[in-house]
C-alpha cells in the first residue's frame, strides 16, 4: 500500500476537477477526495476505481448534488457513488468490464448477469440510478431495462433471472426487483480528460447496438 502515491494522484485529479468550480463545489470535491484517501488507508479502494468515482462525483456536484462514495446501503450492499439533492437521491455504479479468472470461459454471460443484477439491486435504493464506464468499454445492457415495467414480459424477466441465478445465489436476484428496476442514464468516463458524459440508455444502446450485434450478444 502506497498511501503517498495514492494521495498525490487523488489530489492531482481533484485539483483538475475543481478548476472553474464554485467554492461550494470545490469543498464537496475535496470531501470526496479525503473520503477516498481514508478508504484507501483501510485497504477498501484502489486508485483506478477511485479516479473513476471522483470524476463521476464531480459531475453530480456540478449539478448541485452532495456526494458520498462507497456508501453502505444494506448489510451486504455498498454503492460506488451516492448523491443527494433535496429529496432526490442518485446512485452511480461504475463498471470497468473486469471479470474474475473463475469466469474465463463464460465472461460475457457473467458480465451481462452482473450488469442486470446491479440494475435490479441498486435502483430500488434511489430516485435515479446510473451505470458508468470508461469510454474504452461497452456495457452489455439487457434491453428489458429500457422498457417501463408494464411492458416487461414474464418471459423476459425469467430469462434475466435465470442468467443472474447462475452467478448470484447469495442472495439471489428477486423477480420483482427485475420487474421494477430502473436505469436512468449511462455515464461515459474520459479518464485522461477528467470528465463524464451522461447519456440516456436508449441513446447509449443506439451507439453500441451494432457492435453488440456483430459480437452476437443476445440481450
Amino acid at each position: 500500500m502506497d498511501v503517498e502515491k495514492f494521495t498525490d494522484d487523488i489530489y492531482a485529479i481533484a485539483q483538475r476537477l475543481s478548476e472553474g468550480q464554485t467554492d461550494e463545489a470545490k469543498s464537496k470535491i475535496n470531501y470526496v477526495r479525503e473520503r477516498l484517501i481514508e478508504l484507501y488507508t483501510q485497504n477498501l479502494v484502489k486508485i483506478n476505481h477511485s479516479v473513476l468515482e471522483i470524476i463521476c462525483a464531480s459531475n453530480l456536484i456540478s449539478q448541485g448534488y452532495s456526494v458520498d462514495v462507497e456508501k453502505l446501503l444494506s448489510d451486504n450492499l455498498v454503492c460506488d457513488v451516492f448523491a443527494t439533492k433535496g429529496d432526490g437521491t442518485f446512485i452511480i455504479e461504475i463498471e470497468t468490464g473486469f471479470t474474475p479468472p473463475d469466469h474465463a470461459l463464460d465472461t460475457i454471460d457473467y458480465y451481462v448477469a452482473r450488469i442486470a443484477s446491479k440494475i435490479a439491486r441498486y435502483s430500488r435504493f434511489c430516485s435515479k440510478f446510473a451505470l458508468a464506464t470508461p469510454v474504452v468499454g461497452i456495457l452489455p445492457l439487457p434491453k428489458l431495462f429500457l422498457k417501463p415495467p408494464r411492458e416487461r414480459s414474464a418471459k423476459e424477466i425469467k430469462k434475466i433471472k435465470t442468467l443472474c441465478d447462475r452467478f448470484y445465489k447469495s442472495p439471489p436476484i428477486d423477480s420483482d426487483d427485475i420487474l421494477n428496476a430502473r436505469l436512468h442514464s449511462i455515464y461515459l468516463i474520459n479518464i485522461d480528460k477528467g470528465f463524464a458524459k451522461q447519456l440516456d440508455p436508449c441513446s447509449y444502446l443506439e451507439l453500441t447496438e451494432k457492435l453488440q450485434e456483430e459480437s452476437e450478444l443476445d440481450l
